[in-house]
């Protein structure tokens, strides 16, 4: 059976991500955690730093898995690690990075199937992005709130996340909607906020919203409320 999923809006790695951090934490059950900083472009050591600072206070020993090319997503050491964890975060950056750094490679293949065997599996902002079904990239400069879909990772299918929703995340839902039409939901997820896939079922934790947006309809999930309508994990 599949572990624990985090669809996390950013602002990882600080408080008010406690909640759905110790249940990461308790979901890896003492296995290796691991944090993959394939969405940062300069220094990538800096966000492995914060992810094992921030895990310590939770009680958790965290490195990094490096994946910072694609010939780094076939080094047999690495991959055998991947697939021997417990936790597996992938940190926020450039939202077509990861997809580029990680798709069809051997890592992240060791990386679903710890996940299908009960391990954690989060993402935050591009990281999160990256598990949906297509990942929202800049469609071109400087206009930073209009975007193009891109093939993604597709944990969770038929979808695409909006990370950093109440502050700027909702501003790309004109063109989310234009490139994938209206009727593909869209996860919007507040910062220091997880959509988290947990017993079955979603269900928002941290400290403010998820919002599931889908034609015209806005659906706003606070806290410690399932999320009726999202789609559920491809686990196979």
């Amino acid at each position: 059976m599949s572990g624990v999923l985090a669809l996390v809006g950013g602002g990882e790695f600080e408080r008010g991500n406690e909640t759905q951090d110790r249940i990461l934490v308790e979901a890896a059950a003492g296995r290796p955690a691991y944090v993959v900083c394939a969405a940062v472009r300069l220094h990538p050591e800096r966000a492995a730093e914060a992810a094992r600072r921030w895990f310590a206070t939770l009680g958790a020993d965290v490195s990094e898995l490096v994946v910072h090319s694609r010939p780094d997503a076939a080094v047999p050491s690495t991959v055998e690690a991947a697939r021997g964890a417990g936790l597996v975060y992938v940190a926020g950056g450039d939202p077509g990075r990861t997809v580029q750094l990680l798709a069809g490679t051997a890592v992240w293949d060791a990386i679903v199937a710890a996940w299908q065997g009960g391990a954690a599996l989060a993402g935050s902002s591009a990281g999160a992005m990256a598990l949906g079904e297509w990942s929202l990239v800049r469609d071109r400069w400087p206009q930073h709130d209009t975007r193009r879909a891109v093939d993604a990772l597709a944990i969770v299918p038929g979808s695409a996340v909006l990370p950093h929703f109440d502050t700027f995340g909702q501003r790309w839902i004109p063109s989310a909607q234009t490139a994938l039409g209206a009727a593909t939901p869209l996860i919007g997820i507040d910062e220091r906020t997880a959509a988290l896939w947990h017993v079955g079922a979603w269900t928002t934790f941290g400290r403010g919203a998820v919002t599931l947006i889908i034609d015209s309809q806005r659906q706003r999930v606070a806290a410690g409320a399932p999320i009726a309508g999202m789609p559920q994990p491809r686990d196979r």
